[in-house]
């Protein structure tokens, strides 16, 4: 019996071993898959803001590329610390920047460095700024892309980890996200006001900040702020590097 019990142990903890060697090469196999899969998305995410839509999952990489001229990294003084125009751009610094760590730097008061990707379209430049933040049930991120005026939005893009279907998801709709074209966030006397998520809509704003506001999701009260103080946070985190850009225009 105790030999019969000793198979049974040395038979299953084989399996086991054999079972996990398994599990570690078939993860380890389709790592590089699921990697190229999350920078087709990122990709897909930053052109979107852009106002390219349409581009299949095989065309993204070299789309990205094409319409991608330049990506910088710039550091919480908004200087450039890194530029990177020529190959792929996915093998830029900037593209494998992680902005949860940078962001949490900047939390505590700790140097930190922001990716930025500078765009081509319609032979005009377009400057797109990654974007992360809370809503009610864990992370939201996107993009917004700004004219070269560094004013002007031409476009937003958002996504979520677990927003709730018909209510904070719906920052991720057409019909959210196409309020943000054309407002500024910069005021006439080049005061930065950001973009206000409005709870009741952003005609409750006075007449000269509607510019610089859109409609809230009704019934996604705390997603809606989470992406107001997104903006906010984002924006202002690069506002040294476009008084730079600014002076110099």
């Amino acid at each position: 019996m105790n030999n019969s019990n000793g198979y049974i142990l040395r038979y299953a903890a084989i399996m086991v071993i054999i079972a996990a060697a398994l599990l570690s090469s078939a993860a380890m196999l389709l790592k590089p898959f699921q990697e190229r899969n999350m920078a087709i998305e990122k990709m897909g995410g930053i052109l979107d803001a852009a106002g390219i839509h349409g581009v299949t999952t095989d065309d993204m990489i070299n789309s990205f590329n094409n319409y991608v001229t330049e990506e910088v990294v710039i550091n919480q003084d908004g200087k450039v610390v890194e530029e990177y125009k020529e190959g792929a751009k996915e093998n830029g610094k900037a593209f494998s920047l992680g902005l949860k760590e940078q962001y949490y730097n900047k939390l505590q008061g700790k140097p930190y460095e922001l990716p930025l990707y500078i765009l081509t379209k319609d032979n005009e430049t377009v400057y797109i700024i990654p974007m992360l933040g809370t809503g009610l049930w864990g992370p939201i991120w996107g993009n917004i892309a700004l004219k070269s005026d560094l004013n002007t939005v031409v476009g937003v893009y958002f996504d979520h980890k677990g927003e709730t279907p018909g209510l904070g998801a719906e920052i991720t709709t057409d019909q959210f996200k196409k309020q943000f074209i054309g407002k500024k966030i910069f005021d006439d006397k080049g005061n930065f006001t950001s973009i206000e998520v409005v709870k009741g809509g952003a005609k409750k704003l006075p007449k000269n900040m509607q510019i610089h506001g859109v409609d809230a999701i009704s019934g996604g009260t705390i997603t809606s702020k989470g992406v107001d103080a997104m903006l906010k946070n984002v924006l202002e985190s690069y506002l040294p590097y476009f008084n730079q850009l600014r002076k110099n225009k």
